[in-house]
């Protein structure tokens, strides 16, 4: 098993609540492959009490799976032996059974499995905490990769469980300094490996075996037998009963339809008709609406969050008839395009904090102008202008100049604010001398994260 990385903030906060004297109701929900199994075994080591897996399967043998993990660890006969037809039953003979002074966990893995099949658990269970578990020592850890049905089952307003839980943990993928751990390439690879699947630590394993970013993208997604070359589809049929529309919006974003009217058109859908689509998505994290730093929430654009997804539909989709012909992918620019657009998300929401500290940062733009990241200080009235380069040689001095020109349409902070310039790139032909530049090439950034670590 490969080594437990990060994860410090949450496994505090389920020490803490463990150290707690009262009974403590843990919700911990995230994407498919997050490691949030991972979490949780990790949390109960040394610990007494209850783990149990759920699967897909009908409520009858989820309910018998369950009492007998139960039935085990207390090494209770009649448990073991009794026939149990339905949630209520289970929670009531479990509340002659379990320790209500002692510290005691009962976790459930992949729960979203269990309240998919049984609408009756939700209630059932809240009944179960409000008359017996909230009097106890117990921890109980629910945990499922389902985001629709974990908000709806149990986060929501008209959920049966809403107001009982104690804490509720999003997990969500790791950093691009953590995720390096598991990557045996170049620096440039690993920042193209990150580009394409993100932090997920169970898509990072997937990387073991490779020195090179090219051999792993060609072998494992543009390639018909590949890991990922069905993953997207798995993942959109688990959260939605019918993906068609979700599947046409997700391509339509991928495609550079950002705006709802665009999005609304190329998927053949009424304009006011595509908010409830565009919200659920949103919802599980599969894109996000993005609005300028400073300047107008109205002007808001919808781009593609995941970046698996991202990388997936520009490519996999775009190119399935070459795949399943095994046939070469032409597409260098396109890649370049790609890798442009997601090192300058990867710089804007994670390695830009490593050079600065300006606790606002995000696009900007306006009409026909638009500038990579602009970064806030309302303190200090500092302002910072930002490009992004996925290129070599890059020319510092003219991206300098340009900046300079667009700075004045950005109206924020005073007439005396403080104005600063950077400049993010693979490499420059000549980081070009100024006080208020700032000039950051690959070799700046490896340097910056491994000193983290």
């Amino acid at each position: 098993m490969f080594k437990f990385v990060d994860r410090k903030d949450q496994m505090n906060l389920l020490e803490k609540a463990w150290a707690s004297e009262i009974a403590q109701f843990i919700v911990l929900y995230g994407r498919r492959r997050v490691g949030k199994t991972r979490l949780v075994l990790e949390f109960i080591e040394g610990k007494e009490g209850i783990f149990y897996i759920a699967e897909d399967e009908n409520p009858r043998s989820q309910i018998n799976e369950l009492k007998d993990s139960i039935a085990h660890k207390l090494e209770d006969d009649f448990l073991r032996d009794t026939d149990i037809e339905n949630w209520k039953e289970l929670f009531n003979y479990l509340k002659k059974v379990l320790p209500e002074e002692k510290k005691f966990f009962l976790a459930i893995d992949e729960f979203s499995y269990l309240i998919k099949n049984d609408n009756s658990l939700a209630s059932a269970l809240q009944k179960f905490w409000d008359t017996f578990l909230s009097n106890t020592n117990v921890c109980l850890i629910v945990s499922g990769s389902l985001f629709g049905l974990m908000q709806e089952k149990i986060l929501s307003h008209s959920s049966p469980l809403y107001g009982r839980r104690t804490r509720d943990i999003f997990l969500e993928g790791l950093s691009f300094r953590y995720s390096t751990e598991f990557l045996n390439m170049s620096f440039k690879d690993q920042m193209k490996t990150y580009m394409t699947i993100g932090g997920i630590p169970e898509y990072l394993l997937k990387t073991h075996d490779y020195d090179r970013y090219g051999t792993f993208a060609e072998n494992e997604f543009l390639n018909k037998d590949g890991y990922f070359y069905r993953e997207p589809y798995f993942i959109l049929s688990q959260e939605f009963k019918t993906i068609k529309t979700y599947f046409t919006i997700l391509d339509a974003i991928s495609k550079g339809n950002t705006r709802p009217t665009e999005i609304a058109n190329y998927s053949g859908i009424e304009t006011r008709s595509i908010y409830p689509y565009l919200e659920n998505l949103i919802r599980l994290g599969f894109i996000e609406r993005q609005v300028p730093v400073s300047g107008d929430n109205k002007s808001g654009i919808y781009i593609i969050k995941d970046v698996v997804f991202d990388f997936w539909f520009n490519f996999v989709h775009r190119y399935r008839e070459h795949i399943e012909r095994d046939m070469t992918i032409h597409g260098k620019n396109d890649f370049n395009r790609y890798f442009g657009k997601r090192f300058e998300e990867l710089v804007r929401t994670d390695i830009f904090r490593y050079f600065f500290d300006h606790p606002k940062v995000g696009r900007w733009w306006y009409r026909d102008t638009e500038i990579d990241i602009v970064a806030l200080d309302a303190e200090k009235d500092d302002i910072l202008f930002a490009e992004c380069k996925w290129s070599d040689d890059i020319d510092s001095e003219k991206i300098y100049r340009q900046l300079k020109e667009k700075k004045d349409e950005v109206l924020w902070g005073s007439d005396a604010r403080v104005e600063r310039y950077a400049v993010f790139a693979r490499s420059f032909d000549t980081k070009f001398t100024r006080d208020d530049l700032t000039c950051i090439d690959l070799k700046d950034i490896e340097r910056a994260v491994q000193s983290q670590m």
